[in-house]
């Protein structure tokens, strides 16, 4: 078993000049017997150095440097030199710029030098003692393996923190400070934790790394994708931009976050590509694309993973408390206003309605009170919402106003998602259903009947009693609330659209300490 490395440190507060290590761990036996002993004060300062004079940018790097503070045991070094592991991380870090990576800020030529030299023994008496290089090379070893590996298999940027720390919902008028932000990103990707560290490191000594490396980058067909787009660059590399070259570094680290990307396959399945303002709606024998609205800049549209539940003809429209503050209690007491947009006014803690003339703006602006919009023509969400589990209050719905689908930017609501064509995405999610109903569905919708059925139904009197409330899903379809600016079409291509919310420069930032800055 290997000697911890706070046994070679241990002397470090030591001031004899001659103070070296009699009980030398196995890994250093050869080296002594052909004269390179180690000095216990030179890989103590070489220690400090890395440990504590150098401010770790990554989880990654924190990890390194605790392990080795708190004395861990040599990972590369072996009984006879290097670890042959040590081999397969050179290799797989020197093809890193195939996955937008650069191979400098994983320390490729400071490690191919010192495992040079543990090899040849080239050693000298000031930056390159036996002892400084054999700490040294252990060191960055550990944490080139540790970025690379945590970095392909979770992403160099966390998410979770980044989008839920970027829109400030409450700021402190005085001090400037921000109270509170706006949630952003609500899906449940893999973080790394202490367990995956421990497992990653015993990996090295059970000669697993190279396996574990492999797995850990992003398998998906739309990062390979993008991975060729990456070679298209590199074969042009004169004529590319920064601006297209971050784009696509931006969109590859999405990739590894793997929860949080679509199956981009031909399972059933939906996908609103937010800043492209598209939703593709997936199955095996077909596509379904159509334009939708997003949030405003100001409202974004969350980025979140869930299933379909429920659809809901002619909802009523629950009004947001900011609109009702904003907007809604300034008509507070006039019934024309409340009567033209089919608006009625509910006490929250006892369930009445109450009469329009008796509640006031500030009433209004309480919260003790709902502000509702009847079902049906005219409704704010059209006439059909599609309902699914989040923590936003945000949905899929139809709209009243649809002049928005002729402009390029439709960021337009304040959160939900508008639909282009609610009756063909209703279609796609009841896709077991039988005509009749369907048919229902469009006579509730004041659509067009298809079946004899259907023509004979609207021409009876019955035909006022429409199909409203809630329908079941036979089928909780998987829906995607995403972020890509390159993003496939189906015709595999790549749309390039627009950084509508900001996203990829904070991206960016994040990842800019890992990525290459240029193609060539």
């Amino acid at each position: 078993m290997l000697t911890g490395i706070v046994l070679l440190v241990s002397c470090s507060a030591c001031t004899s000049s001659d103070d070296t290590i009699e009980e030398v761990p196995t890994v250093f036996s050869e080296l002594r017997k052909q004269g390179f002993p180690i000095d216990s004060l030179e890989m103590a300062d070489m220690a400090d150095s890395l440990t504590r004079r150098v401010k770790p940018l990554c989880y990654a790097d924190r990890k390194t440097r605790t392990y080795y503070l708190e004395g861990g045991a040599f990972v590369w070094l072996v009984p006879g030199g290097v670890s042959a592991q040590a081999d397969s991380l050179l290799a797989l870090l020197r093809e890193a710029p195939r996955h937008g990576l650069a191979p400098d800020s994983f320390f490729v030529c400071g490690i191919a030098d010192d495992l040079s030299r543990m090899r040849q023994l080239r050693f000298d008496s000031l930056c390159h003692s036996v002892s400084r290089v054999a700490m040294r090379l252990d060191y960055r070893l550990t944490q080139a393996y540790l970025r690379y590996l945590i970095g392909q298999r979770f992403g160099f940027a966390n998410p979770i923190y980044l989008l839920n720390h970027f829109d400030p919902l409450r700021v402190d008028s005085a001090s400037g400070r921000v109270l509170s932000y706006r949630g952003l990103f609500d899906v449940g990707v893999s973080r790394p934790d202490d367990d995956y560290v421990r497992s990653a490191l015993a990996a090295v000594h059970e000669n697993r790394a190279a396996a574990l490396l492999r797995e850990s980058v992003p398998s998906s067909a739309f990062y390979r994708r993008l991975q060729r787009e990456l070679e298209c660059m590199r074969k042009q590399s004169a004529e590319v931009n920064d601006k297209r070259l971050h784009r696509l570094l931006v969109n590859m680290e999405r990739c590894r976050w793997r929860e949080a990307l679509p199956p981009m396959d031909s399972s059933r399945h939906v996908v609103v590509n937010i800043p492209a303002f598209h939703l593709y709606a997936y199955a095996p024998d077909s596509i379904l694309d159509m334009k939708v609205g997003c949030g405003s800049v100001k409202t974004k549209t969350p980025l979140l993973v869930s299933r379909f539940k429920r659809m809901e003809v002619n909802p009523v429209w629950n009004i947001p408390p900011s609109i009702i503050r904003d907007d809604v209690s300034r008509h507070a007491g006039d019934s024309a206003y409340f009567a033209r947009n089919h608006y009625y006014i509910v006490e929250r803690s006892s369930g009445n309605r109450m009469p329009i003339e008796k509640v006031t703006a500030s009433m209004l602006r309480s919260g003790k009170y709902r502000v509702s919009q009847e079902g049906g023509e005219g409704n704010a969400l059209g006439r059909i919402i599609f309902r699914f589990d989040n923590q936003f209050s945000v949905f899929l719905h139809d709209t009243s106003s649809r002049d928005f689908f002729g402009r390029n930017n439709r960021g337009v609501s304040h959160g939900c998602v508008r639909v282009e064509h609610p009756f063909r995405l209703a279609q796609y999610l009841w896709h077991q259903t039988d005509e009749w109903q369907l048919d229902r569905l469009r006579i509730s919708m004041d659509m067009e009947p298809q079946t004899e059925r259907g023509l004979k139904y609207v021409e009876q009197p019955e035909a006022n009693r429409k199909l409203v409330g809630h329908i079941p899903l036979p089928e909780s379809v998987p829906l995607y609330l995403a972020y890509f600016t390159l993003y496939p079409l189906p015709d595999g291509s790549l749309q390039s659209c627009p950084d509508v919310y900001g996203y990829d420069e904070i991206i960016y930032d994040e990842i800019k300490p890992y990525v290459i800055r240029r193609v060539k």
